[in-house]
């Protein structure tokens, strides 16, 4: 039974079938795997361009446009990837002589199958659709959303039409399906506001720090990174809160929004500094003393 078998085979890869079959379908490889390297070659220069732009132009809405493309350009080279690899292996198992009729009506089958079975996947890949739509977040935004499974926040790291890679501020990768996300709060979209409360004694001359603070936003105008992460000066909005041992005076800042922590840190730092220029001392921490035990 071995010897027909082997030259059927013989037959079968003639130098005719190589000449007239073979060289085409190498030659369909090797066009599939060029243009898939230059596809995954142009998403990699998109995500770059997109995060120079982010560092460097002041211009946030075209690097946030940028970040978009990136998003979507990712998006549609696996879909790519997935669509040109089926579409190669299936010609090329049909030029060698395997019979697809029964291996694409074992396919649908399977199809019908696992359709029952794979409702949530179908779920998070139409919502990953309407998320992509509708630019909910991109890669590179910075986000807090609510799921299923409770709060997720950190920043946007990949995208697929199935699941959301969150990264967190201590460096924990978060994998979220898109049908588990019931509500997105983007912290880099538009604009945001940096907010800065300062403690006072109660005999503090409010007026006299207010002053201060005035005095000190003007000096900050043109210094980084306030010349180019602030939208507006800072205001001081005044009393806020009166606690058992100090009065509390808010300071906001209208910034760039993802920029929002790093100003509220400097300004934390500026106006702790020159208040103690001015002589204003802040207020001691209180004293809790411990009730006795009951005898």
């Amino acid at each position: 039974m071995a010897f027909p078998l082997a030259q059927d085979i013989v037959l079968r890869f003639s130098k005719e079938w190589w000449l007239s079959v073979g060289i085409a379908l190498g030659a369909i490889v090797v066009v599939a795997a060029v243009v898939n390297a230059f596809a995954r070659r142009y998403v990699r220069r998109l995500i770059d361009r997109a995060e120079q732009q982010q560092r460097d132009d002041p211009d946030r809405d075209r690097a946030q446009r940028l970040r978009r493309t990136a998003t979507v350009a990712r998006l549609i080279l696996s879909t790519f990837q997935v669509v040109v690899w089926t579409i190669v292996v299936l010609v090329v198992v049909g030029s060698i002589g395997v019979n697809l009729g029964p291996l694409i009506a074992g396919a649908g089958i399977l199809g019908v199958a696992l359709g029952f079975g794979a409702q949530s996947i179908v779920r998070d890949t139409l919502a990953g659709f309407f998320i992509l739509a509708e630019d909910q977040f991109a890669v590179g935004d910075v986000v807090e959303l609510q799921t299923t499974g409770g709060a997720v926040s950190g920043t946007i790291e990949a995208l697929t039409l199935r699941v959301t890679s969150i990264r967190a501020f201590d460096g924990t990768l978060n994998i979220v399906p898109n049908g588990n996300i019931n509500v997105t709060s983007n912290k880099t979209r538009g604009w945001g506001r940096a907010i800065v409360d300062v403690r006072l004694t109660f005999d503090q001359d409010v007026e006299h720090v207010r002053t201060v603070l005035h005095d000190l936003f003007r000096d900050l105008a043109g210094v980084e990174p306030y010349a180019t992460g602030l939208r507006e000066e800072p205001k001081v909005l005044g009393i806020v809160q009166l606690a058992v041992d100090a009065q509390v005076l808010r300071v906001t800042a209208e910034t760039i929004p993802s920029r929002r922590w790093e100003i509220e840190r400097e300004l934390r730092e500026r106006i702790t500094m020159r208040l103690a220029e001015s002589g204003v001392a802040p207020p001691a921490n209180p004293m809790v003393v411990p009730h006795p035990p009951n005898p």
